[in-house]
């Protein structure tokens, strides 16, 4: 459920993009920005979810990427943008808010962004929390084999229910075989997803289309407090991942959700959930 904790939706400009952001809580509270990853809008960040983070005293902001939900989109394969460009959109959204500095958490290719934020701007970085992601170097274990195969073919974009179904499908798949993926909510969230959309093609296309400059950053430099958060069913980035983010980063600490996959399934919030309000607590907030 959704309540008085959402200070709706609203869209927000920066330079010529508009992004539409959503925050939870009290603005007076420690901020939490949470970045997701490859054609995921801020949806994915369940309200429920940012809610509890709420309630623990939290300030919560989640939006949409660029080629997501209602924000800015582009031609599909032609993104106007590159990865960094991302990353500045972040910043521009702590601005628009007039947070000076907050907890990154940034999930799957966003990881990349939360790395380029906290080797490159440390004064606007709190606290970084890497979920589902990977240092992507050699030698670590490729996806799963199942991953692979288990795709289902890309839909038509202006054929709305196979729209659906391919990003439901593609969600199991990336769940790999958990036992908490609900297919009932996960459908019930892209069917929202889909319909607010402002241009479907491009959310499945650009983000793999576009430049990835900025993200050879080194997981070494970075030097704020940092929690690395993996499931132990991730197909895509088996757990090894998740290991080698929090060797590569000074003091960091690792939880492994037991029985998620590359997604975060409600009922390991409660693990979650006080993992994140711990790690973001600050000064004893």
């Amino acid at each position: 459920m959704t309540d008085h904790l959402s200070h709706g939706e609203k869209l927000v400009e920066i330079d010529d993009v508009e992004l539409c952001v959503e925050t939870f809580g009290d603005p007076a509270d420690p901020a939490i920005l949470l970045i997701d990853g490859a054609s995921a809008s801020m949806l994915w960040w369940e309200a429920e979810l940012c809610e509890r983070l709420a309630r623990g005293g939290r300030f919560v902001v989640r939006y949409d990427n660029r080629d997501t939900g209602r924000s800015t989109s582009y031609p599909p394969g032609r993104p106007g943008y590159a990865y960094s460009d991302l990353a500045g959109d972040a910043l521009g959204i702590l601005d628009a808010l007039g947070i000076e500095r907050a907890h990154i958490v940034c999930r799957s290719m966003a990881g990349g962004l939360g790395l380029i934020l906290g080797v490159d701007h440390p004064d606007r970085v709190e606290s970084l929390t890497f979920v589902s992601t990977s240092t992507g170097e050699d030698g670590l274990p490729p996806s799963s084999a199942d991953l692979a195969g288990g795709f289902p073919a890309e839909p038509d974009p202006a054929d709305s229910g196979a729209v659906v179904d391919f990003v439901v499908a593609s969600a199991k798949v990336c769940s790999g075989g958990s036992p908490y993926f609900d297919e009932t909510a996960v459908r019930a969230l892209v069917e929202r997803d889909v319909s607010r959309a402002r241009d479907m093609a491009s959310t499945l296309v650009n983000h793999y289309a576009m430049s990835f400059d900025g993200s050879s950053r080194d997981f070494a430099s970075v030097r704020r407090p940092t929690l690395v958060v993996h499931g132990d069913h991730d197909p895509l980035f088996p757990l090894p991942h998740g290991r080698a983010v929090r060797d590569a980063i000074p003091g960091s600490a690792l939880l492994v959700l037991e029985g998620a996959g590359h997604d975060l399934p409600k009922p390991v919030w409660d693990v979650f959930v006080p993992a994140l309000l711990q790690h973001t607590r600050g000064d004893g907030s």
